[in-house]
C-alpha cells in the first residue's frame, strides 16, 4: 500500500489538554507514523504517515481532539519524511 504524508496545524485550545498525548495514542492506534509537538504560537503541529484511510482518520479526530481541547480549524498540507514511529518532538 503506498504511503500519504501530511502535515497538520491545529488551532484552537490545544496546548496544556493533553492533545500530544491523546494524538499520540490515537495515532499509534490507527497505526501512523510521525510526530506531533507544541509551538510557540499556541498551536499543535503534527506530521502523519500512513495509508490514505489511516491518515484521513487522524485528520478527523484531530478536528475533535481530546475532551478538554477546543479545536478551531485544521489546516492540512503535504508533508515530507520518512518515519517509523509516533513521537511528541520538541521545538
Amino acid at each position: 500500500m503506498s504511503q500519504v504524508t501530511k502535515h497538520l496545524k491545529i488551532y484552537g485550545r490545544v496546548q496544556g489538554v493533553g492533545f500530544r498525548y491523546s494524538m499520540i495514542y490515537a495515532a499509534r492506534n490507527i497505526g501512523l507514523n510521525g510526530w506531533v509537538k507544541n509551538c510557540d504560537d499556541d498551536t499543535v503541529e503534527a506530521t502523519v504517515q500512513g495509508t490514505e484511510k489511516q491518515v484521513n482518520e487522524i485528520i478527523e479526530w484531530a478536528r475533535k481532539g481530546p475532551s478538554m481541547a477546543r479545536v478551531e480549524s485544521v489546516e492540512v498540507s503535504e508533508g515530507f519524511g520518512q518515519y517509523s514511529s509516533f513521537e511528541i518532538v520538541s521545538h
